[in-house]
């Protein structure tokens, strides 16, 4: 397998969870890597910060930019594309990983917090791809990555809480549409979700805390999934929505003990996708 020595990868929400992983995974392989996220300051449930995550893949091998970005800004995100470019000197790889999440029925939903599902999940992904594919354009192997769930169009994924759903595919959309307007050029555009709920801070503040992240894999397993998805031919592999065991199993790891929080505890299915 390859590795990314040298690639220079754009992070959305990469402060912590997913994103860092997978920010790490790459800095392992001594990339550049920018973390376009909100938090400045550490907060009380939330661990980590943009400058946190940048130490963190400095001391793994790779070269971190710290961007404040709240990705419902426009010219926050032009500004932090165009620093990256001029510290690194493009884009290689785009991961649309900042989500926003509430699992709640409809009269429960508030419009200010579906306002924020979909200005960040969907308004957020199209915009920072549409800011990133200028320059996504001119790398030998581009490729755009969406922590988005595979596009299931069974009706009890949006029963319990419809808002949250629709924000979601809509980052699975861009990709369904994105892979088809890019073919031509080149660019990959792709999914990747858990098969199991991750150990993250959404899981531990919205649901149930410590006995909930026993049933949890470690973020790790996402990163060890994108990073066999960017070693892949970009023109060969776009349009794909991929699920981490099965990326795994691909590439011939089978045994995925590692990544469980606790071995003895049975796994949390993550939505959108049915167990195994």
């Amino acid at each position: 397998m390859g590795d990314l020595k040298g690639k220079t990868v754009f992070v959305t929400g990469g402060s912590r969870g997913i994103g860092l992983a997978i920010a790490l995974r790459c800095a392992a392989d001594g990339a550049n890597i920018t973390i376009a996220a909100k938090t400045t300051e550490p907060q009380p449930k939330l661990e980590g910060t943009i400058y946190s995550a940048v130490e963190e893949i400095n001391a793994a091998g790779g070269q971190g930019l710290a961007c404040q970005v709240d990705i419902r800004d426009e010219e926050m995100v032009r500004d932090a594309v165009a620093k990256t470019v001029n510290k690194f000197g493009g884009i290689d790889i785009l991961i649309n990983n900042a989500s926003a999440i509430s699992l709640t029925p409809t009269l429960h939903t508030e419009m200010k917090r579906y306002d924020l599902m979909h200005d960040v999940n969907t308004r957020g992904t199209f915009m920072v791809s549409k800011a990133c594919i200028p320059h996504l354009l001119k790398s030998t192997n581009p490729q755009v990555l969406n922590i988005s769930p595979p596009l299931n169009m069974d009706a009890k994924w949006f029963g319990p809480h419809v808002a949250y759903t629709m924000a979601k595919f809509g980052m699975s959309m861009c990709v369904l549409g994105m892979a088809e307007e890019y073919k031509k050029q080149g660019i990959a555009f792709n999914s990747l979700w858990p098969r199991t709920a991750i150990a993250t801070a959404a899981v531990r503040n919205i649901l149930g805390g410590e006995e909930a992240i026993k049933g949890c894999r470690t973020a790790e397993i996402m990163a060890d999934a994108a990073h066999i998805i960017f070693n892949q031919i970009a023109a060969e592999n776009s349009g794909n929505f991929y699920v981490d065991d099965e990326v795994l199993a691909g590439a011939g790891i089978t045994d995925l003990t590692k990544y469980a929080i606790d071995p003895t505890a049975s796994l949390f299915a993550d939505f959108f996708v049915d167990p195994v």
